[in-house]
């Protein structure tokens, strides 16, 4: 496995693959990997000839008073996973090598970037979309795969990936989550053990959720208030947002929802750490 820092020597990377007919999977991360992480790793393995994680602490998508300066980057250990999943490269630039002096450009979807993440964390997408449009370009994948954990993420880049006409086809994953149901997040490791018993809270609303749907039930009020109470008996769970929307657009559900179409989502505050997740209904 090849560590890769530089952008210039990537772009040479895969110029060469492409003309060998190679057929290149990218893995976006901001490292801090899991096995979730891996489980994306393990899908790009089985469709593409060539596998390439990138791990990068992407500042443009964190906000002036989020965790970009705590957020973990173990780069030692990330390269040792990679390197034991059979990952090919692992691009690892700095920041400097992304953004460099005098960098202005920016890549902006205003549609369904707009409501729940982007609401609450409003500059969020624009630093999403745009580094991933700028790996998109420097790593010329065949295929990009992304966790449905981040549903609205997936939404966003997909609408991006349409629009901007990016040559690359986008794979979404299923969630992974620990044997106690708790989605696998790279922020799970700021939890303490009480709080990590809380968080445990909005697996359950999702799995309540899920059940009522496949009793039959098709009322966004009734879905969202039994998944609002439930997360409400938590003492250090303090809830953003929770939302029905249509899986693609991100707009909200209003009066009942269609099955496999539509999706819960719910963003909380677990203390000092926040948390997304989601379920398809």
């Amino acid at each position: 496995m090849q560590i890769i820092k530089s952008v210039s020597e990537m772009q040479s990377l895969v110029g060469q693959l492409r003309v060998q007919g190679q057929r290149i999977g990218l893995v976006p991360t901001m490292g801090a990997l899991h096995e979730g992480h891996l489980s994306l790793v393990k899908i790009a393995s089985d469709i593409a000839d060539v596998v390439v994680v990138s791990i990068f602490v992407n500042p443009t998508q964190f906000g002036p008073s989020e965790d970009y300066t705590k957020y973990p980057r173990p780069l030692e250990a990330d390269t040792a996973a990679c390197e034991a999943a059979g990952v090919d490269y692992v691009f690892a630039p700095e920041v400097e090598e992304m953004y460099p002096k005098g960098y202005s450009t920016f890549v902006l979807e205003e549609h369904i970037a707009k409501p729940l993440e982007g609401a609450s964390r409003p500059s969020h997408f624009r630093g999403v979309t745009t580094v991933v449009a700028k790996l998109f370009n420097i790593v010329r994948p065949h295929f990009a795969v992304f966790g449905q954990k981040d549903a609205q993420q997936v939404a966003v880049i997909n609408k991006m990936a349409i629009d901007l006409n990016f040559d690359v086809e986008i794979v979404v994953a299923p969630t992974l989550r620990e044997a106690d149901g708790l989605a696998m997040s790279s922020r799970n490791r700021y939890l303490t053990n009480t709080q990590r018993v809380e968080a445990l809270v909005i697996s359950r609303a999702l799995r309540k959720a899920s059940d009522m749907v496949a009793a039959g039930e098709r009322r966004v009020d009734r879905l969202i208030a039994e998944a609002t109470h439930l997360i409400g008996q938590q003492r250090r769970v303090r809830i953003i947002y929770v939302s029905v929307v249509d899986l693609v657009s991100m707009v909200a559900i209003k009066g009942e929802i269609v099955p496999g179409k539509d999706v819960m989502t719910i963003a909380v505050w677990v203390d000092e750490v926040r948390l997304i997740d989601n379920q398809i209904l």
